[in-house]
């Protein structure tokens, strides 16, 4: 399966915060951006926390596709 954290960045424009501003009110670590930027998997704690500074739930942050639908949904 496949993470998409598009609707992330999206909302992240929506509230006028860069990802450095998140990591920062989060106390991520860098490590767990660069996971995100790249669509890897995080932690659910990690999840839960980006909800709760973001006010949204966890579907306004993510979406999860199997594998082949990926690459369709994609918008480079």
């Amino acid at each position: 399966m496949e993470v998409s954290y598009n609707k992330l960045w999206k909302l992240l424009i929506d509230l006028n915060m860069s990802k450095a501003d998140l990591r920062r009110a989060m106390g991520l670590s860098t490590g767990t951006m660069t996971k995100l930027t790249k669509g890897e998997d995080v932690s659910m704690d990690a999840l839960k926390r980006i909800c709760q500074t973001c006010k949204c739930n966890i579907g306004d942050i993510m979406d999860v596709y199997p594998d082949n639908e990926a690459l369709e949904q994609t918008d480079y």
